[in-house]
Parts: C-alpha cells; structure tokens; sequence
C-alpha cells in the first residue's frame, strides 16, 4: 500500500472515531497529494518519495505557523497546528538522531572526497539526496560546515 492510498484508508478510520484534528491533517495531505499528481506537467503518478517531501515540507509549514501563533499569543492556534504537525508526522521516517547524522555525514564526505569547505557544495547535493526525509536540510548544511571546517 503507497502512502496516498494510506491517508485515504486512515482519513476512513478519523472519521469514524470522530477525530477532527487527525481528519483535518491527513485531508489537507491528501489535497496535497491529489495536487501533485494532476499539476501541469505531472504523469499523474505520486511515488513514495515524493510524497514524503510534500509531507515533510508541511510538518515544517504547521512548526513555523505555530511559532507565528506563539509569537502573537494565540497559543490555542499554536496547539492545533503542532497536533496536526504530530500526526503528519506519523507517516515520515525516523528522524535521525545528532550522532546518527554525524556518521552518515562522514560516510558521505569520505566518498566525495571532501576536504574543505570550498567542497562542501559536492557534499549537500550528495546528503541531501541520500538523507532525504530523514533530517532537515538546515541541520544538514550546519553540521556539513562544522564537520569541513
């Protein structure tokens, strides 16, 4: 089962346990899925991995949100955007942890051959690809410079 046909069955399942915040994030998921695969250009097909960026970008969409709603005292708005955050992110990977990163980072420095900083654009277009979902791009790029500095 693919993550699109999921959401639907689990959509189902929110339903008919009356769960109105899971309901709302996997229907504003699967708006975006269904938008993805008949964009201009788009085969109609939706793999797996790009679904998973479409949800990862909206786990950091509702954070930001959320911190907008923090920022102006509405921490009732706050609350509702991170419940729907926890739910999206349910179906993403595990996140991996700063010593997990730190390793796989180094793996992919030893095979680009990396030794400065001046390189570090050949080592982000390698980790990016290869940590996809699994850590935020940010983090990747910091500990990227700390660990070729």
């Amino acid at each position: 089962m693919d993550l699109f046909d999921k959401i639907s069955a689990d959509i189902m399942t929110a339903m008919k346990a009356k769960d109105r915040t899971r309901l709302e994030a996997l229907r504003g998921v699967k708006k975006e899925f269904i938008e993805a695969k008949t964009a201009k250009g788009s085969d109609g097909v939706l793999t797996d991995e790009a679904a998973l960026k479409i949800m990862t970008k909206m786990v950091k969409q509702r954070r930001e949100t959320a911190q907008i709603y923090t920022d102006n005292n509405r921490p009732e708005l706050a609350e509702n955007e991170l419940a729907e955050a926890a739910v999206i992110e349910e179906y993403l990977p595990r996140q991996l942890s700063d010593e997990e990163l730190t390793a796989e980072l180094k793996k992919i420095i030893e095979q680009t051959g990396a030794t400065s900083a001046k390189e570090m654009g050949k080592v982000m277009g390698v980790a990016s690809k290869a940590l996809a979902g699994r850590a935020d791009g940010r983090v990747i790029s910091a500990k990227v410079k700390e660990l070729l500095a």
